[in-house]
């Protein structure tokens, strides 16, 4: 009987042909996503980085959140009211979408947090 292979762990290949949006970042964010990830890959339990993972979730949100909506706005010349008026509805948004996601986060095995590490390698390119 052959020996049992050790199992990689498990990471999402990107969907080449699918089309996508992303959004550009500071450099120390993306320095900071890189390290959160490498700790939780390399650490004996991924489960020691959840409250890790749940902050960078958090900070990727916001950043996410300020490209897509926020930078619209400036761009556009909206103006203040504008700006400020979407600015607080992104906070409750972020506020909200941060809550949910720690608490998920906070529940995840090993296996579910290395996943979710995986996805977020291959969103960041």
């Amino acid at each position: 009987m052959p020996a049992a292979k050790s199992t990689p762990k498990a990471r999402p290949k990107p969907a080449a042909a699918e089309p996508s949006l992303r959004f550009h970042h500071s450099h120390e964010l993306r320095a900071r996503t890189f390290a959160v990830l490498a700790a939780l890959e390399e650490a004996e339990d991924a489960r020691d980085h959840r409250e890790a993972l749940a902050d960078l979730v958090v900070e990727l949100t916001e950043s996410g959140m300020d490209y897509y909506y926020l930078r619209a706005l400036k761009l556009a010349k909206a103006g203040f009211v504008a700006e400020q008026s979407a600015r607080l509805g992104m906070s409750g948004a972020v506020k909200l979408i941060g809550s949910v996601s720690r608490k998920f986060i906070g529940r995840m095995d090993s296996a579910q947090l290395l996943v979710v590490s995986g996805h977020i390698r291959t969103l960041a390119g």
